[in-house]
């Protein structure tokens, strides 16, 4: 029987065994408003909890539907960029005192396979010397406390010059500088 099986090809004239049809394909691989993440604990969390108590916190306009995926991994899909970018520009976040390390998926992304490693925080840098409210010093102290990602820009257009605040990407498995 095994020899039998060894010799079964499909000829180029013949059709594929298995179809799925282009539509199938790109609903099941549409990631724009997910993220997939993890918390910083080695406990378990309480699903029904967290999921409760993130979508109340987050409030999102059209909802976000939150499902477990094993190996204590997080899907967070959002039905609009409006809230997903509220969530992501709103970070950290921490569900009881954990802290959720999140991913913004890309299209044929596997959310088993993303390294949740890096998280954003805001930081505040006080005591400067008038003259160095710029973008350029700014991206000097994001790179050194670890990397830079963006700054306040509406704190020194408001006049409100007494100290930077600037937002870096952490990686969680290194200590800071």
């Amino acid at each position: 029987m095994e020899r039998g099986l060894a010799d079964l090809t499909l000829k180029d004239d013949e059709e594929e065994a298995l179809f799925i049809p282009d539509v199938v394909k790109a609903h099941s691989l549409t990631y724009s408003f997910c993220l997939v993440g993890c918390f910083l604990t080695a406990n378990v969390v309480h699903f029904p909890v967290m999921r409760n108590t993130l979508a109340n916190i987050w409030h999102p306009l059209e909802g976000v539907q939150i499902s477990n995926l094993g190996g204590k991994r997080f899907l967070f899909k959002f039905f609009n960029e409006v809230d997903i970018h509220r969530v992501l520009t709103g970070a950290p976040w921490t569900f009881n005192n954990h802290l959720l390390i999140f991913h913004r998926m890309q299209e044929n992304e596997d959310p088993m396979f993303i390294p949740l490693f890096y998280s954003d925080w805001w930081v505040q840098i006080h005591d400067l010397p008038p003259g160095v409210f710029r973008e350029s010093v700014a991206v000097q102290f994001g790179n050194f406390i670890s990397k830079f990602s963006e700054y306040d820009m509406k704190q020194l257009t408001n006049g409100y010059k007494n100290f930077l605040c600037i937002r870096v990407q952490i990686d969680v498995r290194k200590p800071l500088k």
